[in-house]
């Protein structure tokens, strides 16, 4: 009983993890764990009645009066909005008559269109929807492996958790203390490396197995002769989307404008875009601010649940208490500690979403990371708390994709043809998780991936 009252934090993380089985909004959950153990704590005497009072000044102050948080409805706004521009489609048929001649060409296509579309929308279900419904016709209409399609296209679409601008940034930023500008320029470089693996993986495997991805001739893209892509093709279908993203991120690179102006930036341009692409409606502006309102309203509450949690578990010493397992389990240094954090976030992801794992683990681990060692590479509390944010990202990506709670690829089942089944979905995304955790290696193995930029623009020292 002794060892119950004196390790109560502990006893609630596990029950958080349980209960989240049954299907609970986390939003709520997070909250009455939190509140029924701050009482728990005051029947064994652990936590003092008094400490709920400051429950409120905390939830206000961490939420109501968090400016970085008004970034999220913003970016919402502008990646719904783009979805609707017709961007997308412009894109992809501009990079399928490019990389027509290339092994995996229209693979390839699809994987450089996710990437321009997750520095654009921040959106993993839009950005996966959308390109299934855009590229899967089209790659199983050219021959090309169903499996291979898929895996291709639901990794792609994924990117957008990762490359900013990011609503997973935006809410770790706010949970380790670590500013958005200094993750969004973190997060570019690991981004870029996921999209470079990907499509070397694409070009290596459809070289060996060409009848996986059959080449595209002239023909087959409805392009009559060579002409046809022109100049003004590529310019119309590229010129746009990197406008957008020029303004938006190379604000707040360069100081400019701040992560919550530059969302604001971001909404009017997608609006602008899709009245140049005649696709804007008042009909549209309506549905497209109601999904803002709706994800801004989940965003917050489960802020105040977390706070919450957050709140009762360190004043029930659980900070003292993960300390104290890791060293009795021989786990005490830096990279040993970094490492167990990695795998414990690989496997949560095959049961829980992004914002769960983040809610759970970053709250605890966060503090000890930071004041461990990780080489001359690494120093600094910011720093640290820096790099391990993206790592986590990266890490979180995986969770989208892995069964059997992979969001991405309920995503996708609800939007594929009839002929594409869930193994065949499972079976595609196979080889991009493996191709995930190199990046992961990676961005630890060589810490400058991630901090290159942050240093360059001067983020962190």
């Amino acid at each position: 009983m002794d060892w119950l009252v004196d390790h109560l934090a502990v006893v609630m993380f596990f029950a958080l993890i349980v209960i989240m089985f049954f299907g609970y909004p986390v939003a709520f959950l997070l909250g009455a764990i939190g509140i029924g153990f701050g009482f728990l704590g005051v029947a064994v005497e652990t936590f003092n009645l008094v400490q709920f009072a400051n429950l409120l000044p905390r939830i206000y102050g961490q939420a109501v009066q968090n400016q970085v948080l008004v970034a999220i409805p913003m970016f919402v706004f502008m990646g719904t909005m783009l979805e609707r521009s017709g961007v997308a489609e412009d894109l992809l048929h501009a990079l399928q008559l490019m990389l027509r001649r290339v092994p995996g060409g229209l693979a390839i296509a699809v994987t450089v269109l996710g990437t321009v579309m997750a520095a654009t929308t921040g959106i993993v279900g839009a950005s996966v929807i959308m390109l299934t419904l855009i590229a899967l016709p089209v790659m199983l209409a050219k021959g090309y492996d169903k499996s291979l399609s898929v895996g291709t296209i639901a990794s792609a679409g994924t990117l957008g958790i990762l490359i900013p601008p990011s609503i997973m940034l935006v809410i770790m930023g706010d949970l380790v203390g670590v500013p958005v500008g200094t993750l969004f320029t973190g997060a570019i470089a690991p981004g870029l490396l996921m999209s470079a693996l990907y499509i070397v993986f694409i070009a290596v495997v459809c070289l060996i197995w060409p009848k996986l991805a059959p080449r595209l001739p002239a023909a087959a893209t409805g392009v009559g002769d060579r002409n046809e892509l022109s100049v003004r093709l590529v310019v119309r279908s590229f010129v746009p989307p990197a406008l957008l993203i020029t303004l938006v991120l190379g604000s707040i690179f360069a100081g400019w404008a701040t992560p919550t102006e530059a969302s604001g930036v971001g909404g009017l341009g997608a609006i602008v875009l899709a009245i140049g692409n005649r696709r804007f409606s008042m009909k549209v502006l309506r549905e497209v601010m109601t999904s803002a309102a709706l994800t801004n309203a989940m965003v917050f509450f489960i802020v105040f649940g977390a706070t919450l949690f957050s709140y009762v578990f360190r004043a029930l010493g659980g900070d003292d208490v993960v300390a104290e397992l890791l060293k009795a389990t021989g786990i005490d240094t830096g990279w040993e500690v970094m490492a167990f954090v990695m795998v414990l976030v690989f496997l949560m992801g095959f049961f829980f979403d992004w914002i769960e794992i983040c809610l759970i683990v970053l709250p605890i681990f966060a503090p000890i990371i930071g004041k461990l060692d990780y080489g001359t590479a690494v120093q600094g509390p910011q720093v640290i708390l820096a790099w391990f944010a993206i790592l986590m990202a990266v890490n979180m990506q995986t969770a989208f994709l892995t069964p059997p709670f992979g969001f991405a690829l309920f995503y996708m089942k609800g939007t594929v043809p009839p002929g594409v089944t869930m193994v065949d979905i499972y079976k595609g995304i196979t080889p991009f998780v493996v191709v995930q955790l190199v990046a992961l290696v990676l961005c630890i193995v060589f810490p400058e991936i991630v901090l290159y930029l942050p240093r360059r623009f001067g983020f962190v020292e």
